[in-house]
């Protein structure tokens, strides 16, 4: 019997399945220098972008010609990656925060922008990078930027109130002594209302004085916006015992729009810099204070702290309780700053009542 021939089947040209890639990028203000490495750590290539809106697409393109991307470790998200990161996102990018480069990579390869982008990748290949960057988008944005220009106009206007007072010193005897016995605010409405007499130090009194109020108007239309922005997307933090609108914008631009990025209330107090640091050697067991974190965060909850020991009995209560035990006030304001991280952090992280929100704005 004579078998049949077996149909000849088409050959089958499938490409194999791309590999996964990892990407990172050393930022910086004009350029940007990203490298690729395999998920085995093999480094593809590196290569410099301009800091542009096509050239974070090119940025983008160039490393997917080399696989699969998923993966990217950025410096500076705060800065100057933000806009990259924020790109990254959009373009379903996990995008992992890489504070310092290895520094032992560094000493053994040098400094420079290709070596420190291919060090952000293998932070993120390794896992010793795994923070989750800010959004930058949102209300804790606004805030960042309106406290910004908040705090430059007070620096500004405690600058002019010097120099008008410096100027004071060499004017005629008869101004001075007129002037001498004012407050401040007398002093600088006297000042700003001075008529025009052709004298030099009588014209710079003048204009530093309106300078003084126009800076004081920024920075109570600034206050004011903050407040507002506060009472918006998280109005129960004001109901706290301490806290005001300021404390409060500094304490949210620190956990930022995305706070479910913080796993737990202590990774809040170490951000805020209040983590117990263990200080112990031989037969002494002790804590200091943690000089690390957000400085800004850190000097609000200071603020609530005093705010309270002057006027929370149960603060002061504790205060003495813990006195009679033998520490230090040192140490109780770091145990309280301790205390008010936990209870901040658990506002910050409860889902906002939006009828409540909508009712404050």
């Amino acid at each position: 019997m004579t078998s049949l021939p077996q149909p000849t089947l088409p050959a089958q040209s499938e490409e194999p399945p791309a590999e996964d890639v990892i990407l990172g990028v050393d930022t910086h203000k004009d350029v940007h220098v990203a490298a690729v490495i395999t998920v085995l750590g093999v480094l593809l290539a590196h290569q410099e972008f301009p800091v542009t809106a096509a050239g974070y697409r090119q940025l983008l393109a160039w490393a997917r010609s080399f696989g699969v991307l998923r993966r990217a470790g950025v410096e500076c998200t705060g800065s100057y990656g933000a806009a990259l990161t924020r790109f990254l996102s959009r373009e379903s990018i996990h995008v992992v925060e890489v504070n310092q480069p290895d520094r032992a990579l560094r000493r053994k390869h040098g400094k420079t922008d290709a070596v420190d982008a291919e060090a952000a990748a293998r932070a993120v290949l390794s896992g010793r990078a795994d923070v989750t960057p800010k959004t930058g988008q949102g209300p804790a944005a606004d805030m960042r930027v309106l406290r910004l220009a908040k705090e430059s106009a007070v620096k500004a206007r405690t600058q002019a109130k010097n120099q008008l007072k410096a100027v004071l010193l060499g004017i005629d005897p008869e101004l001075r002594e007129t002037l001498s016995d004012l407050s401040n605010t007398a002093l600088i409405a006297t000042c700003a209302d001075l008529p025009d007499t052709g004298d030099t130090a009588v014209f710079t009194l003048r204009l530093l004085a309106r300078r003084i109020q126009q800076l004081t108007a920024e920075v109570k239309e600034l206050a004011r916006r903050v407040t507002k922005t506060v009472r918006r997307c998280r109005p129960e933090l004001l109901d706290i015992i301490g806290v005001g609108p300021d404390s409060a914008a500094a304490l949210l631009i620190a956990a930022g729009d995305n706070p479910e990025r913080l796993a737990s209330e202590a990774s809040f107090a170490a951000l805020c810099g209040v983590s117990p640091v263990e200080q112990s050697s031989g037969k002494t067991q002790r804590r200091r204070l943690n000089r690390g974190g957000n400085r800004q965060a850190n000097a609000a909850l200071y603020r609530i702290v005093v705010t309270r020991l002057r006027r929370d009995p149960r603060t002061r209560l504790y205060l003495e309780r813990r006195t009679k035990q033998g520490m230090s006030k040192r140490e109780i304001i770091r145990c309280l700053k301790r205390y008010v991280a936990r209870e901040i952090y658990g506002q910050i992280q409860r889902t906002p009542d939006l009828n409540a929100s909508s009712a404050a704005a």
